[in-house]
């Protein structure tokens, strides 16, 4: 298996990800045209902005995780938020999630990142157990949206 950087190329597979993330995310649509959109969008950007990690088996994308750059007035530096963070099914539970995430950590470390927040669905047990046990803590903040 191979973690590398997202080309325009991984999308169809990349789609089928978040397809499954979705069905469990419920504040979330799979809406599979929306997602090809957003994907290009962040393959798209410089390093400096957002960047997409694949895990590849096979020739075929098994995991993803995204992650965008934003200033924390908080930290006083730059501080990034992960947006999706998916395994296939298939391929959980061997250690992959926790490759690529400590990829992407790595990642964002070398790039001055001071602090990495993600939001996962209040729900999805496996994956709040999942990022506790790799020292990951809750906040007491709690996530708002509103639509323009």
């Amino acid at each position: 298996m191979l973690i590398r950087q997202a080309k325009m190329r991984d999308i169809p597979d990349l789609i089928q990800l978040l397809k499954e993330l979705f069905s469990v995310e419920k504040d979330f649509k799979f809406d599979p045209e929306k997602q090809k959109n957003g994907l290009e969008l962040l393959i798209k950007k410089p390093a400096t902005v957002a960047h997409v990690l694949v895990v590849e088996d096979k020739g075929q994308c098994i995991g993803l995780v995204t992650v965008q750059f934003v200033i924390s007035t908080d930290e006083g530096a730059k501080s990034a938020l992960i947006e999706d963070m998916v395994i296939r099914k298939d391929y959980r539970h061997r250690g992959i999630g926790s490759r690529l995430l400590d990829t992407m950590i790595s990642w964002c470390r070398i790039r001055g990142i001071v602090r990495i927040q993600l939001l996962a669905d209040k729900n999805n047990l496996l994956a709040l157990r999942f990022y506790k046990k790799r020292g990951w803590q809750s906040t007491q903040l709690v996530g708002y949206r509103k639509y323009t």
